[in-house]
């Protein structure tokens, strides 16, 4: 799961097949389930998207193979119900399940993976997002409908975590290498995309919302709501506001200002989850195409480890966790988090110091000047651009703090606030000199270590340069072997400490400032629905998950077990109730069961005593005529 935006994302949906299923048809007022977020997706385009929002969207609409446990995070089933590893590595089989079906009806078949795989391994745009999943990848066959045989070139850890969204082919197949770069795939006509995943897209209303519905066909059974509703909140108090008034029925990625004001509102649960999220400061280390050719005007200062190392030890990373998240995470350092407690490595030698950041810069020879602001050697002053995103509350208050550090040691920081998807195309072609952003780590390391790869700086195709994982421009072919060692390397345990060495060779090289790993503060109204499930279970978040645990779970209160039971590890405010909406009022397209429903049952309950009123009475009509 990561967090990046993609350029270039406008052009028109291709139309659905024909046969298009449409969903059931609902009760009057379906049960809505309503999420407040505050960012939009990019793009409904797996090949393209690349924030987190997007493919929290991406793993509603499709299905993977298999999917990380929500107790630990180790494979689970998905469109797969079984896998297996030849004696020598060489091959993979998976078994999909029996009858799987698209949304529209359209046998769901090992062709669909089969065609997904092979678009990836043969594109050079959407090897972007899932190009390192089948890096080992020699060839892909289908044997029969519900048989996948791949053939890796070396045994490989990956193929057990194959985070790879398997498309329709009867619907991509239209769309070619070129029309996939504008591809929006946004519903058209009224129907809901055709997928395999839980929920469909079923309408987006760019910086608004996306509504999605249950689909009748998912293999795992129909979700316990009608509906999905994700509103997206310019800023995180309206956010907040809207919780407490249920106009949505839970709030996600809060802000710490803001979740602390809905600790102890009545029907509201808040629920600090243990994320694999962290931010960082970057730096441009020499912005290049992935053949070496340079690209950007970055300041060839950065590229100095001295300044780089200066700046990390003036970063006081114990206070960005108290006051820009009230203390809700705690101090970073390398790029796996600590909730990987097997792969993490913690060096702990770049801490809060600024005389010796001041020292450091004072022996590479950059000198003071008269105005606080130092001189390099090559007589240019120390004043960098630095970007922060202006759509994250977070990241302007980080850049706050983080320039007031630098100026400390002579450093000055020149912020400008652009949003994320201006700051995308920035990073992509190399004009920065620092910027704060922040990565969501998936459970295998291979992804998140993928993007200081050298291979994974921009890309040139025609006239247009291309943004791939890469933002720190990072080149290091020590660091590419390990790279190479760890995705063909079977024993966890060795495995662990490639990664480990990796992570210590990403610090040491201070490419980023590893600012801090945050929790996911989420919070939601108990009074209405019930059914979270963490990942892992107990102390994980709630959604933004990697699986739908939760989506597939949640249900109105009361609808079977008639409690208000909050998830497992999560802590219900005081005073929550199941009472209905603490505000008073009622929402129109969110809560639980709906009024209308209500109403309906009432009414049915009414005309069954009707007709059993009047059955009776024709018995006893009966009775009476034959005794006459």
């Amino acid at each position: 799961m990561i967090r990046r935006l993609l350029v270039g994302i406008t052009a028109g949906a291709i139309a659905l097949a024909p046969a298009a299923v449409v969903p059931q048809a609902q009760a009057a007022d379906p049960v809505v389930f309503t999420v407040g977020m505050l960012g939009d997706v990019d793009s409904l385009n797996p090949f393209t998207g690349i924030l987190a929002e997007a493919y929290e969207i991406y793993q509603l609409q499709y299905a993977t193979l298999m999917q990380p446990s929500s107790t630990d995070f180790t494979p689970a089933p998905g469109l797969a119900e079984s896998w297996e590893e030849s004696a020598d590595g060489k091959t993979w089989t998976y078994t999909l399940r029996p009858d799987l079906v698209w949304s529209d009806g359209t046998p769901l078949t090992a062709n669909d993976v089969v065609y997904t795989f092979n678009r990836i391994l043969e594109g050079r745009y959407e090897k972007t997002n899932y190009g390192n999943y089948l890096r080992n990848v020699t060839s892909v066959t289908a044997t029969d409908d519900r048989t996948v045989v791949v053939g890796v070139s070396a045994p490989s850890p990956i193929m057990e975590r194959l985070a790879v969204y398997i498309l329709p082919e009867h619907i991509w197949s239209a769309i070619d290498g070129k029309a996939v770069k504008s591809f929006a795939n946004e519903p058209e006509g009224g129907q809901p995309l055709v997928g395999s995943g839980p929920f469909l897209v079923a309408e987006r209303q760019d910086g608004q919302f996306i509504r999605l519905v249950a689909n009748d066909t998912y293999y795992a059974g129909r979700p316990k709501v009608d509906e999905l509703i994700f509103r997206i909140y310019n800023n995180p108090d309206a956010l907040g506001q809207a919780l407490k008034k249920g106009e949505v029925d839970f709030a996600e990625g809060l802000t710490a200002d803001v979740f602390s004001t809905l600790e102890g509102v009545e029907g509201i649960t808040t629920y600090a989850g243990a994320y694999s999220g962290f931010n960082e400061l970057a730096f441009n280390m020499g912005a290049a195409l992935s053949d070496g050719t340079p690209i950007g005007d970055g300041n060839p200062h950065i590229q100095d480890l001295a300044v780089r190392q200066a700046i990390s030890h003036a970063i006081d990373r114990n206070q960005l966790v108290d006051k820009v998240l009230n203390g809700y995470g705690t101090p970073g350092s390398t790029i796996i988090p600590p909730l990987y407690s097997t792969l993490h490595v913690d060096p702990g030698t770049q801490n809060y110091d600024p005389a010796l950041a001041n020292q450091i810069l004072d022996d590479a020879g950059y000198a003071m000047g008269p105005d606080g602001i130092r001189i390099g050697p090559d007589g240019v002053p120390m004043s960098y651009r630095f970007f922060v995103r202006s759509d994250s509350a977070t990241s302007v208050k980080s850049g706050e703090y983080i320039k007031s550090y630098l100026a400390e040691i002579g450093i000055e920081a020149n912020v400008k606030p652009v949003t994320e998807d201006a700051l995308y195309e920035i990073i992509g072609r190399g004009e920065f000199d620092m910027f704060e952003w922040g990565w969501v780590v998936e459970p295998d390391p291979d992804y998140q270590l993928s993007t200081f790869t050298c291979a994974k700086r921009s890309y040139k195709d025609g006239d247009t340069i291309y943004a791939d994982l890469s933002d720190s421009f990072y080149c290091n072919p020590e660091y590419d072997a390990l790279y190479e060692a760890q995705s063909i390397e079977t024993d966890q345990a060795a495995r662990a400490d490639i990664v480990k060495q990796m992570q210590q060779m990403i610090y040491d090289d201070v490419a980023y400032v590893v600012l801090y790993y945050y929790d996911n503060l989420e919070a939601y109204r108990s009074d209405r629905f019930t059914g979270f499930v963490g990942q892992p279970e107990g102390s994980g978040s709630l959604l933004f998950q990697y699986g739908t645990y939760s989506y597939a779970n949640v249900q109105p209160v009361g609808a079977d077990t008639g409690d208000a039971t909050a998830s497992p590890g999560a802590t219900a405010s005081p005073g929550a109730t199941d009472q209905g909406n603490a505000s008073g009022e009622t929402a129109s397209t969110s809560g639980g069961v709906s009024t209308g429903l209500i109403i309906g049952l009432v009414v049915a309950v009414i005309v069954i005593i009707l007709l059993v009123v009047l059955l009776l009475r024709s018995r006893r009509s009966a009775s009476a005529d034959s005794r006459e």
